[in-house]
């Protein structure tokens, strides 16, 4: 199934009021800014958009209007992240209805699976829906490892065409294209490892910091695509303190925080989540109140 997925795709926010509903206008408002700064293609309801703390019918509330936000113009991905394997084919479907160009799908939530389980999973998935499907490996945070070799099994499933790897092991993007060739198209989904990951042979980026920092996002990557490798390493050096926050168990806070510092959003979040206190507070508030004072020029990256 052919795709031109590339580029800088976010890992969109969800913004709520400060009662927790969700507000649509701003999370729309929100992918308007980024769509501006020139992002490849966006990711609604992953893990940073606070897949799992939304209730079914919100989700699709969500995809809905942001799909009508975006007005095609660029792909729109949902993440299907669902307690079972029937309730993610229920979403996908659902999702498919709504218009959205594709889907990163996680494993079965709450119950660690083994490979036989991922892999049957991924695989009922990918058979219940026309969408072409990324696959979204995150072992640190989920507990199941997609390993290089194991992709091998889902090679024969036409619509799974993309690996988001953020397995935090850079070396997997050499690994994955030595056994698979370009059967896959490669996305780095680790904020601090996108320079390593663009130099052996990613093809995008899922980013979470992108939220809040979305000029010099996309200029990090302009400029690594480029091959301005210099330049891309002085902006990654600036950068790398704030994407090291995406790395994080509390990385929805400190996107969120981050965003509300950059005045592009709330930082509030949905319980259980909740939103940044004391110490801990204050001292990622340093991180990015540092990176803001010291924010660099871009117009070279710009011109690119």
């Amino acid at each position: 199934m052919p795709v031109s997925w590339n580029g800088v795709f976010p890992a969109a926010t969800t913004q709520f009021f400060p009662d927790e509903s969700i507000d649509l206008k701003a999370t729309a408002r929100h992918l308007d800014i980024m769509i501006k700064a020139g992002i490849s293609g966006l990711v609604l309801l992953g893990s940073v958009g606070e897949n799992t703390a939304l209730e079914y019918e919100e989700k699709l509330t969500v995809l809905k209007a942001m799909i009508e936000a975006v007005g095609g113009r660029v792909p729109v991905l949902t993440g299907v992240a669902e307690t079972t394997t029937r309730l993610a084919c229920r979403f996908a479907n659902d999702a498919d209805r709504l218009g959205v160009d594709g889907l990163m799908v996680l494993p079965a939530m709450v119950y660690k699976s083994d490979a036989r389980e991922a892999l049957t999973h991924f695989r009922t998935v990918a058979r219940s829906t026309r969408l072409p499907i990324m696959i979204y490996n995150n072992p640190p945070a989920y507990y199941v490892d997609v390993t290089p070799a194991m992709f091998g099994d889902l090679a024969g499933e036409p619509n799974i065409v993309c690996i988001k790897e953020s397995s935090d092991n850079v070396r997997r993007i050499t690994d994955l294209i030595n056994i698979h060739g370009d059967r896959f198209i490669l996305f780095s989904g680790v904020d601090d490892l996108l320079l390593e990951s663009v130099l052996l042979g990613a093809k995008g980026w899922i980013s979470g910091l992108v939220n809040a920092f979305p000029e010099e996002n996309q200029a990090l990557w302009s400029l690594a695509t480029a091959g301005r490798w210099e330049e891309a390493r002085a902006l990654y050096r600036w950068y790398t303190p704030l994407l090291h926050l995406d790395t994080h168990i509390k990385l929805v806070q400190y996107i969120k925080l981050a965003m509300a510092e950059a005045g592009l959003g709330s930082e509030t979040v949905r319980a259980p989540k909740l939103t940044l206190a004391g110490e801990e507070r204050e001292r990622i508030l340093g991180i990015i109140r540092h990176a803001i004072a010291t924010r660099p020029a871009l117009a070279a990256a710009a011109a690119l």
